[in-house]
């Protein structure tokens, strides 16, 4: 996809009993703290918009932490996408009622291809972002993990972004299993083969730890980074971010 639009920053707030955890490759998880809490900062820092995951929602198989949903959603004034546990339209109008404004669906997304074309068709594709979670398994090879990184699903990552595409998906929020919470950068050989194969905007996950990198991923085609890590250590401040992004002439909202 052609990279014209306003690059996004976005933090990821990955939620697990009701706190916000951060790990490496998916594993190691440690408290951060409360999502209100750090969501409320990050819309104060000028993020474009928050991601929240109830990272073990379908392992569970449970609902998502809906409550904790409204209680963000009261507290901020950006766009706000909340993923985990989502399993037919009934949850998308649920999350939406409770104050989100996109929904992202990622292992039902596989079980239930039709799930995203029904709730692009009734909500907008606009509201539905499709996460895909993915590990390098040979030289160009990355499969498609579900139940938040624990199962690998044997599909070929280049054949399920365009087929979400095809299904009316609005947004791509990629994760690089093998990158996440490593801090050495995004697999931009990943991102660069999205962005040149799909037309709709690509977030791009897992490996941020430099402002560079962030501009790296920009360079390669995303329309938005999320991150966490760094956000949430206070590595890195999001105005100083903007800064720096704006000084190497990429458009950024400040």
């Amino acid at each position: 996809m052609v990279n014209n639009l306003v690059f996004r920053i976005i933090p990821c707030l990955d939620v697990k009993n009701g706190k916000v955890v951060k790990g490496i490759n998916f594993i190691d998880l440690k408290d951060i703290g409360s999502p209100v809490e750090i969501a409320s900062g990050y819309s104060i820092q000028m993020a474009d918009e928050i991601v929240f995951l109830d990272i073990t929602a379908t392992n569970e198989d449970r609902d998502t932490m809906i409550d904790v949903v409204r209680s963000v959603a009261k507290e901020i004034f950006i766009p706000f996408t909340v993923g985990g546990g989502i399993k037919s339209l009934q949850d998308m109008y649920n999350l939406l009622d409770a104050g989100c404004d996109k929904i992202s669906i990622n292992s039902s997304a596989i079980k239930m291809p039709s799930l995203i074309d029904e709730g692009a068709k009734r909500f907008g594709s606009q509201c539905v972002v499709v996460a895909i979670d993915v590990k390098r398994v040979s030289d160009f090879r990355w499969n498609v993990f579900i139940n938040g990184g624990r199962v690998d699903t044997g599909i070929n990552y280049f054949d399920w972004v365009k087929e979400v595409e095809n299904l009316g998906a609005g947004e791509i929020l990629l994760t690089s299993m093998d990158k996440d919470g490593t801090k050495d950068g995004y697999d931009l050989d990943l991102i660069k083969w999205t962005s040149s194969n799909i037309k709709i905007p690509l977030i791009a996950s897992g490996g941020a730890g430099t402002m560079e990198h962030i501009k790296d991923v920009y360079l390669a085609g995303a329309n938005a980074a999320l991150a966490a890590s760094i956000f949430h250590y206070k590595e890195i401040e999001i105005p100083i971010l903007k800064s720096y992004l704006k000084d190497h002439s990429i458009p950024v909202r400040v």
